[in-house]
């Protein structure tokens, strides 16, 4: 893999007035781009992240082997009251955890990012997204604004580089979730994909709605607000019987405005429609289950595998509570510790010591202190070289840290996300950046 990206690099450099031009078209594309993120086109570096064939089957095996030990924390949290007591939920949320799903499946649909070193293939789980999980249009879109570029022509000639397909195999996973919840249904689930607008990707989902229709489903996008239930079916805001529900709608944004969405809420708990995920996906998402896993109570029921999987690849998390950690190293070895929110997602309320100075860092840490916050060991991050041409039409080469997201559809790898930045966290707030995804053999 290294092998791979820096002959890519090569290229870029031995044909650096060529490439030049072809970065500042992939701008302009991205400007005018479907890839948006809070009403500004994302901006994404100018060469891809490639990944060989042996990091891809090690990467489909190491996705395996977290589901299958996420599957039984899941599993364990619906059928053990005493385990339960370990999360920090709230009644009214675990009523809606425990409530009927209606199918198998625990984990549908989720990104697990990862801190991955492409040397030696050892890495460190980041965070795991279930609840809205997102970024497929953004790695279609910047795949589209560098396949026409130089470089990337010139490394085709040699090396087929293939990009990672998310819409329609999310299709066919859903229809089989459905399939389950619903074996002698007589036609197609009628699906609305929703959310709080405000906070969507409208654009990823139109996306997604194409590849339902295209499959032959009757698609609607709406927002959750505006969902009606009533004789035990739930429906869209001009009347329409919903079979199955894409939920994009975050955990902490429905626990927020529980009483702007009731309906939704009344048809989950009657298990009136099938939603896709369920409220179930909430046992992972919510970053607490990385303390979760290293804990005694969950050590004890994995296997002798699984148990030194989870001490490897999960980074020690502790709880930001009086008593529970050792300030006086936390305050002197800030480059070790990064601070994060029990539930919030976009990287809101993220610390990294490395970023802050010794003061801020002492300020963020007794602010943050008996406030559902986690301190978590500061995981240093891969580096690599790229061109960033958003602000800069002739920019220089730089090392920017790496981020790899995991895309898994029913409990395998269907594809990979990749972010950068220069910052100690990468997100939004601090200047992240995505690259293309490519795959190649």
């Amino acid at each position: 893999m290294k092998e791979l990206n820096e002959k890519y690099t090569a290229i870029v450099r031995e044909r650096f007035e060529e490439n030049i031009k072809s970065g500042n078209a992939a701008v302009k594309y991205m400007e005018s781009s479907t890839a948006v993120y809070r009403g500004q086109p994302v901006a994404c570096l100018y060469m891809p992240k490639i990944f060989s064939w042996q990091a891809w089957e090690f990467l489909q095996k190491a996705t395996l082997d977290i589901c299958g030990i996420l599957d039984k924390v899941m599993s364990r949290y619906l059928n053990d009251a005493e385990y339960r007591k370990l999360f920090p939920f709230p009644a009214s949320l675990e009523e809606l955890i425990l409530s009927e799903a209606g199918y198998s499946r625990l984990l549908p649909i989720a990104r697990l990012d990862i801190f991955f070193n492409e040397e030696d293939f050892s890495f460190q789980f980041c965070e795991f997204n279930a609840d809205g999980a997102s970024a497929m249009n953004e790695d279609r879109e910047i795949n589209n604004a560098i396949r026409t570029s130089d470089a990337f022509w010139e490394m085709s000639k040699e090396h087929e580089l293939k990009t990672f397909e998310f819409f329609d195999s999310w299709v066919r996973e859903f229809a089989d979730i459905y399939a389950d919840y619903s074996p002698n249904a007589p036609t197609k689930p009628r699906i609305v994909i929703t959310d709080f607008m405000e906070n969507s990707t409208p654009n990823e989902f139109i996306e997604f709605k194409k590849a339902f229709q295209k499959a032959g489903y009757d698609t609607d996008i709406c927002e959750i607000r505006d969902l009606q239930y009533s004789d035990g079916v739930l429906k869209t805001p001009d009347g329409k019987k919903i079979d199955a529900i894409y939920r994009r709608a975050v955990t902490c944004d429905i626990m927020e405005r529980e009483a702007q969405v009731k309906p939704f809420l009344q048809a989950a708990r009657d298990n009136a429609v099938c939603i896709i995920g369920h409220f179930r996906t909430q046992i992972i998402h919510n970053k607490a289950v990385f303390k979760i896993l290293r804990m005694p109570e969950t050590l004890a029921f994995l296997t002798e595998d699984e148990h030194a999987y989870v001490l490897r690849h999960i980074p020690e998390t502790l709880p930001l509570e009086d008593g529970a950690f050792d300030l006086a190293d936390v305050l002197e070895n800030k480059q070790n510790w990064i601070i994060k929110p029990e539930d919030l997602y976009g990287s809101r309320g993220v610390f990294a010591g490395v970023d802050m100075s010794p003061a801020d860092w002492a300020t963020t840490v007794a602010e943050s202190t008996n406030k559902s916050y986690l301190l978590q060991r500061y995981c240093p991050q891969y580096k690599s070289i790229n061109l960033d041409f958003n602000d800069n039409p002739h920019p220089n080469f730089q090392e920017f840290n790496n981020l790899t997201g995991l895309f898994t559809y029913n409990g395998k790898l269907q594809g990979i996300y990749s972010r950068a930045g220069l910052m100690g966290t990468i997100s939004p707030f601090t200047r992240g950046l995505t690259l293309a995804s490519v795959y190649s053999e």
